[in-house]
């Protein structure tokens, strides 16, 4: 039954195992897909800190390679996506462990340079990231060509 309901309607099944959670009711929960939902909380938070990453190493790759383009809108997108890094790292400490790893890295990396040549034909970029996280992070951090 439960399963059933997990696959026809996740929103009520949701809502059916925060009421048995809260009733005390533990022999009527669906342990499998409950360890499922909270594992995919973890990768989606995993999601958004790679693709937030990607984009602002995309754009301080844009300020590098194309200064001519320089401007306040590319000026607050860095930004933004510095003070939404900043914030989901803050809220999520656990995903600070995400950045000792190279893999991480290779990843975000990968999806940023990806993101630069949708937009941009730019033969010399860099194969990886060539700034610090303390660099990517600070505010008073502008890459030169």
């Amino acid at each position: 039954m439960a399963t059933h309901r997990y696959e026809q309607d996740i929103v009520a099944w949701a809502d059916e195992q925060a009421r048995l959670l809260r009733a005390g009711d533990f022999t009527l929960l669906d342990l499998e897909h409950i360890a499922e939902e909270i594992e995919d909380v973890g990768k989606s938070e995993r999601r958004e800190l790679k693709s937030r990453m990607a984009v602002l190493l995309a754009h301080l790759l844009k300020w590098q390679y194309q200064p001519e383009r320089r401007g306040n809108s590319r000026r607050r997108t860095i930004r933004i996506q510095r003070r939404s890094v900043i914030r989901c790292l803050a809220e999520t400490l656990s995903l600070k462990a995400d950045l000792r790893d190279a893999g991480w890295w290779e990843q975000a990396w990968d999806d940023a340079i990806s993101n630069v040549l949708k937009e941009v034909e730019i033969d010399d970029l860099p194969e990886t990231c060539p700034w610090s996280m303390d660099d990517i992070l600070n505010d008073e951090f502008w890459p030169e060509p």
